[in-house]
């Protein structure tokens, strides 16, 4: 169900040096890795996708994880190289690399530039010291704040994350914060709410009641000050947790959220190609070994019904300020509107969801409850 013939790819580097005691992504830690094991491993998935997904531009790279600041810039030179000589790339084409703010991985910064990375998003996760320990983050204010110049001195563009809502933490030092964090001129910021996932230390901290995270009403003021000051700022949030100056957008995630065609290699990946959902084997030896016996890392190709892809692209789309497309979404899934979203209930919620002829978006107020939103005006049981 592509919009159109674009393609995102998305490039997954598994290991960290530490595991944060927040994050649930598909990272580990190693005490070593063969660089050359890896950087052919990885050559192998990627052509197995381009194999089965020809005939399309790539309009982004993403490389993800774990933390890929720590793939040598020979890998991700010839991952880029290998990228563009299976598909070509789009001009223009963005290609990110997230990147923990040390010192020694902002060494590299210029060599992964000269390697073909074009924008960086930073782990920089707070900006106070005592925050950063309790986040179990290895670097403190002054070292993120010493790689982000780097990287604003180096990369055509920036963003950086921030987590807040963290224990304890009020709304006058989250103001605080946010305005340091908008000073530095950076074009795009992800700012999240520390939630609680669970396999994380912080759901063993938070059952046995030595964790507790705003919730509630002092969330929801959160959130709200966060998206008025980005916004008054000329940094509008664009998606629910995302906020850019106008056209310095992620493109790479806004094929996600517009549910266009993205593939997806390395331990864990997932994709969205033909009809089909791919996934990757998520632990690092186990995709290793599949792709030394099957020349590509596949766990599974699930072929996703009509009503399914619809349901998808509107959770996903609804995130996003723009919304969407609610004839386009009906007319690709071979459905008519009212299958794929409940009329009535987004008639009896016109202070949080609007429909516009065919464009349905969540209004300001509504995005604070998005979460209860969507289970009332999707409809994730269509006839197939």
């Amino acid at each position: 169900m592509p919009f159109d013939n674009a393609l995102a790819l998305y490039i997954h580097w598994p290991f960290c040096v530490s595991k944060c005691p927040y994050c649930d992504f598909n990272s580990h830690v190693r005490a070593s890795v063969d660089q050359e094991k890896w950087r052919e491993a990885l050559l192998i998935d990627l052509a197995h996708e381009a194999a089965v997904l020809p005939g399309r531009k790539l309009r982004s790279i993403f490389f993800g994880g774990g933390t890929p600041s720590l793939m040598p810039p020979a890998t991700v030179a010839a991952l880029l190289d290998a990228a563009e000589r299976h598909w070509g790339f789009d001009e223009g084409i963005e290609i990110t690399l997230e990147a923990n703010p040390s010192s020694v991985e902002a060494a590299c910064f210029a060599d992964l530039a000269v390697a073909g990375i074009n924008r960086v998003s930073l782990g920089l996760q707070a900006l106070d010291d005592a925050a950063l320990h309790f986040l179990g983050r290895a670097h403190d204010v002054a070292e993120g704040l010493g790689a982000l110049d780097i990287a604003q001195s180096v990369f055509p563009r920036v963003s950086f994350d921030l987590i807040y809502a963290r224990p304890e933490q009020t709304l006058a030092q989250w103001e605080a914060e946010l305005r340091r964090a908008l000073s530095f001129g950076t074009e795009h910021l992800s700012l999240y709410q520390l939630t609680i996932e669970p396999g994380t230390r912080f759901a063993t901290e938070a059952a046995a009641g030595r964790l507790t995270i705003p919730d509630g009403d002092d969330a929801a003021d959160l959130f709200e000050m966060t998206r008025a000051i980005t916004a008054a700022a000329g940094l509008p949030a664009y998606e629910i947790s995302n906020h850019a100056r106008p056209g310095a957008e992620s493109r790479h995630n806004l094929a996600y959220w517009r549910y266009q065609t993205y593939a997806g290699v390395g331990p864990g990946a997932h994709g969205r190609r033909q009809g089909l959902a791919t996934v990757r084997r998520k632990k690092p030896e186990n995709w290793l070994t599949a792709i030394e016996r099957n020349g590509h890392g596949m766990e599974a190709e699930e072929p996703l019904a009509p009503a399914t892809q619809a349901s998808e692209a509107l959770l996903m789309g609804l995130r996003l300020r723009e919304g969407v497309d609610l004839a386009r979404i009906a007319a690709l899934a071979g459905r008519d509107m009212a299958d794929i979203v409940d009329l009535a209930a987004i008639a009896r919620l016109p202070e949080l969801i609007r429909l516009d002829g065919s464009r349905l978006t969540v209004n300001e107020q509504g995005m604070l409850l998005l979460d209860a939103i969507l289970p009332e005006v999707v409809r994730d049981s269509a006839p197939a």
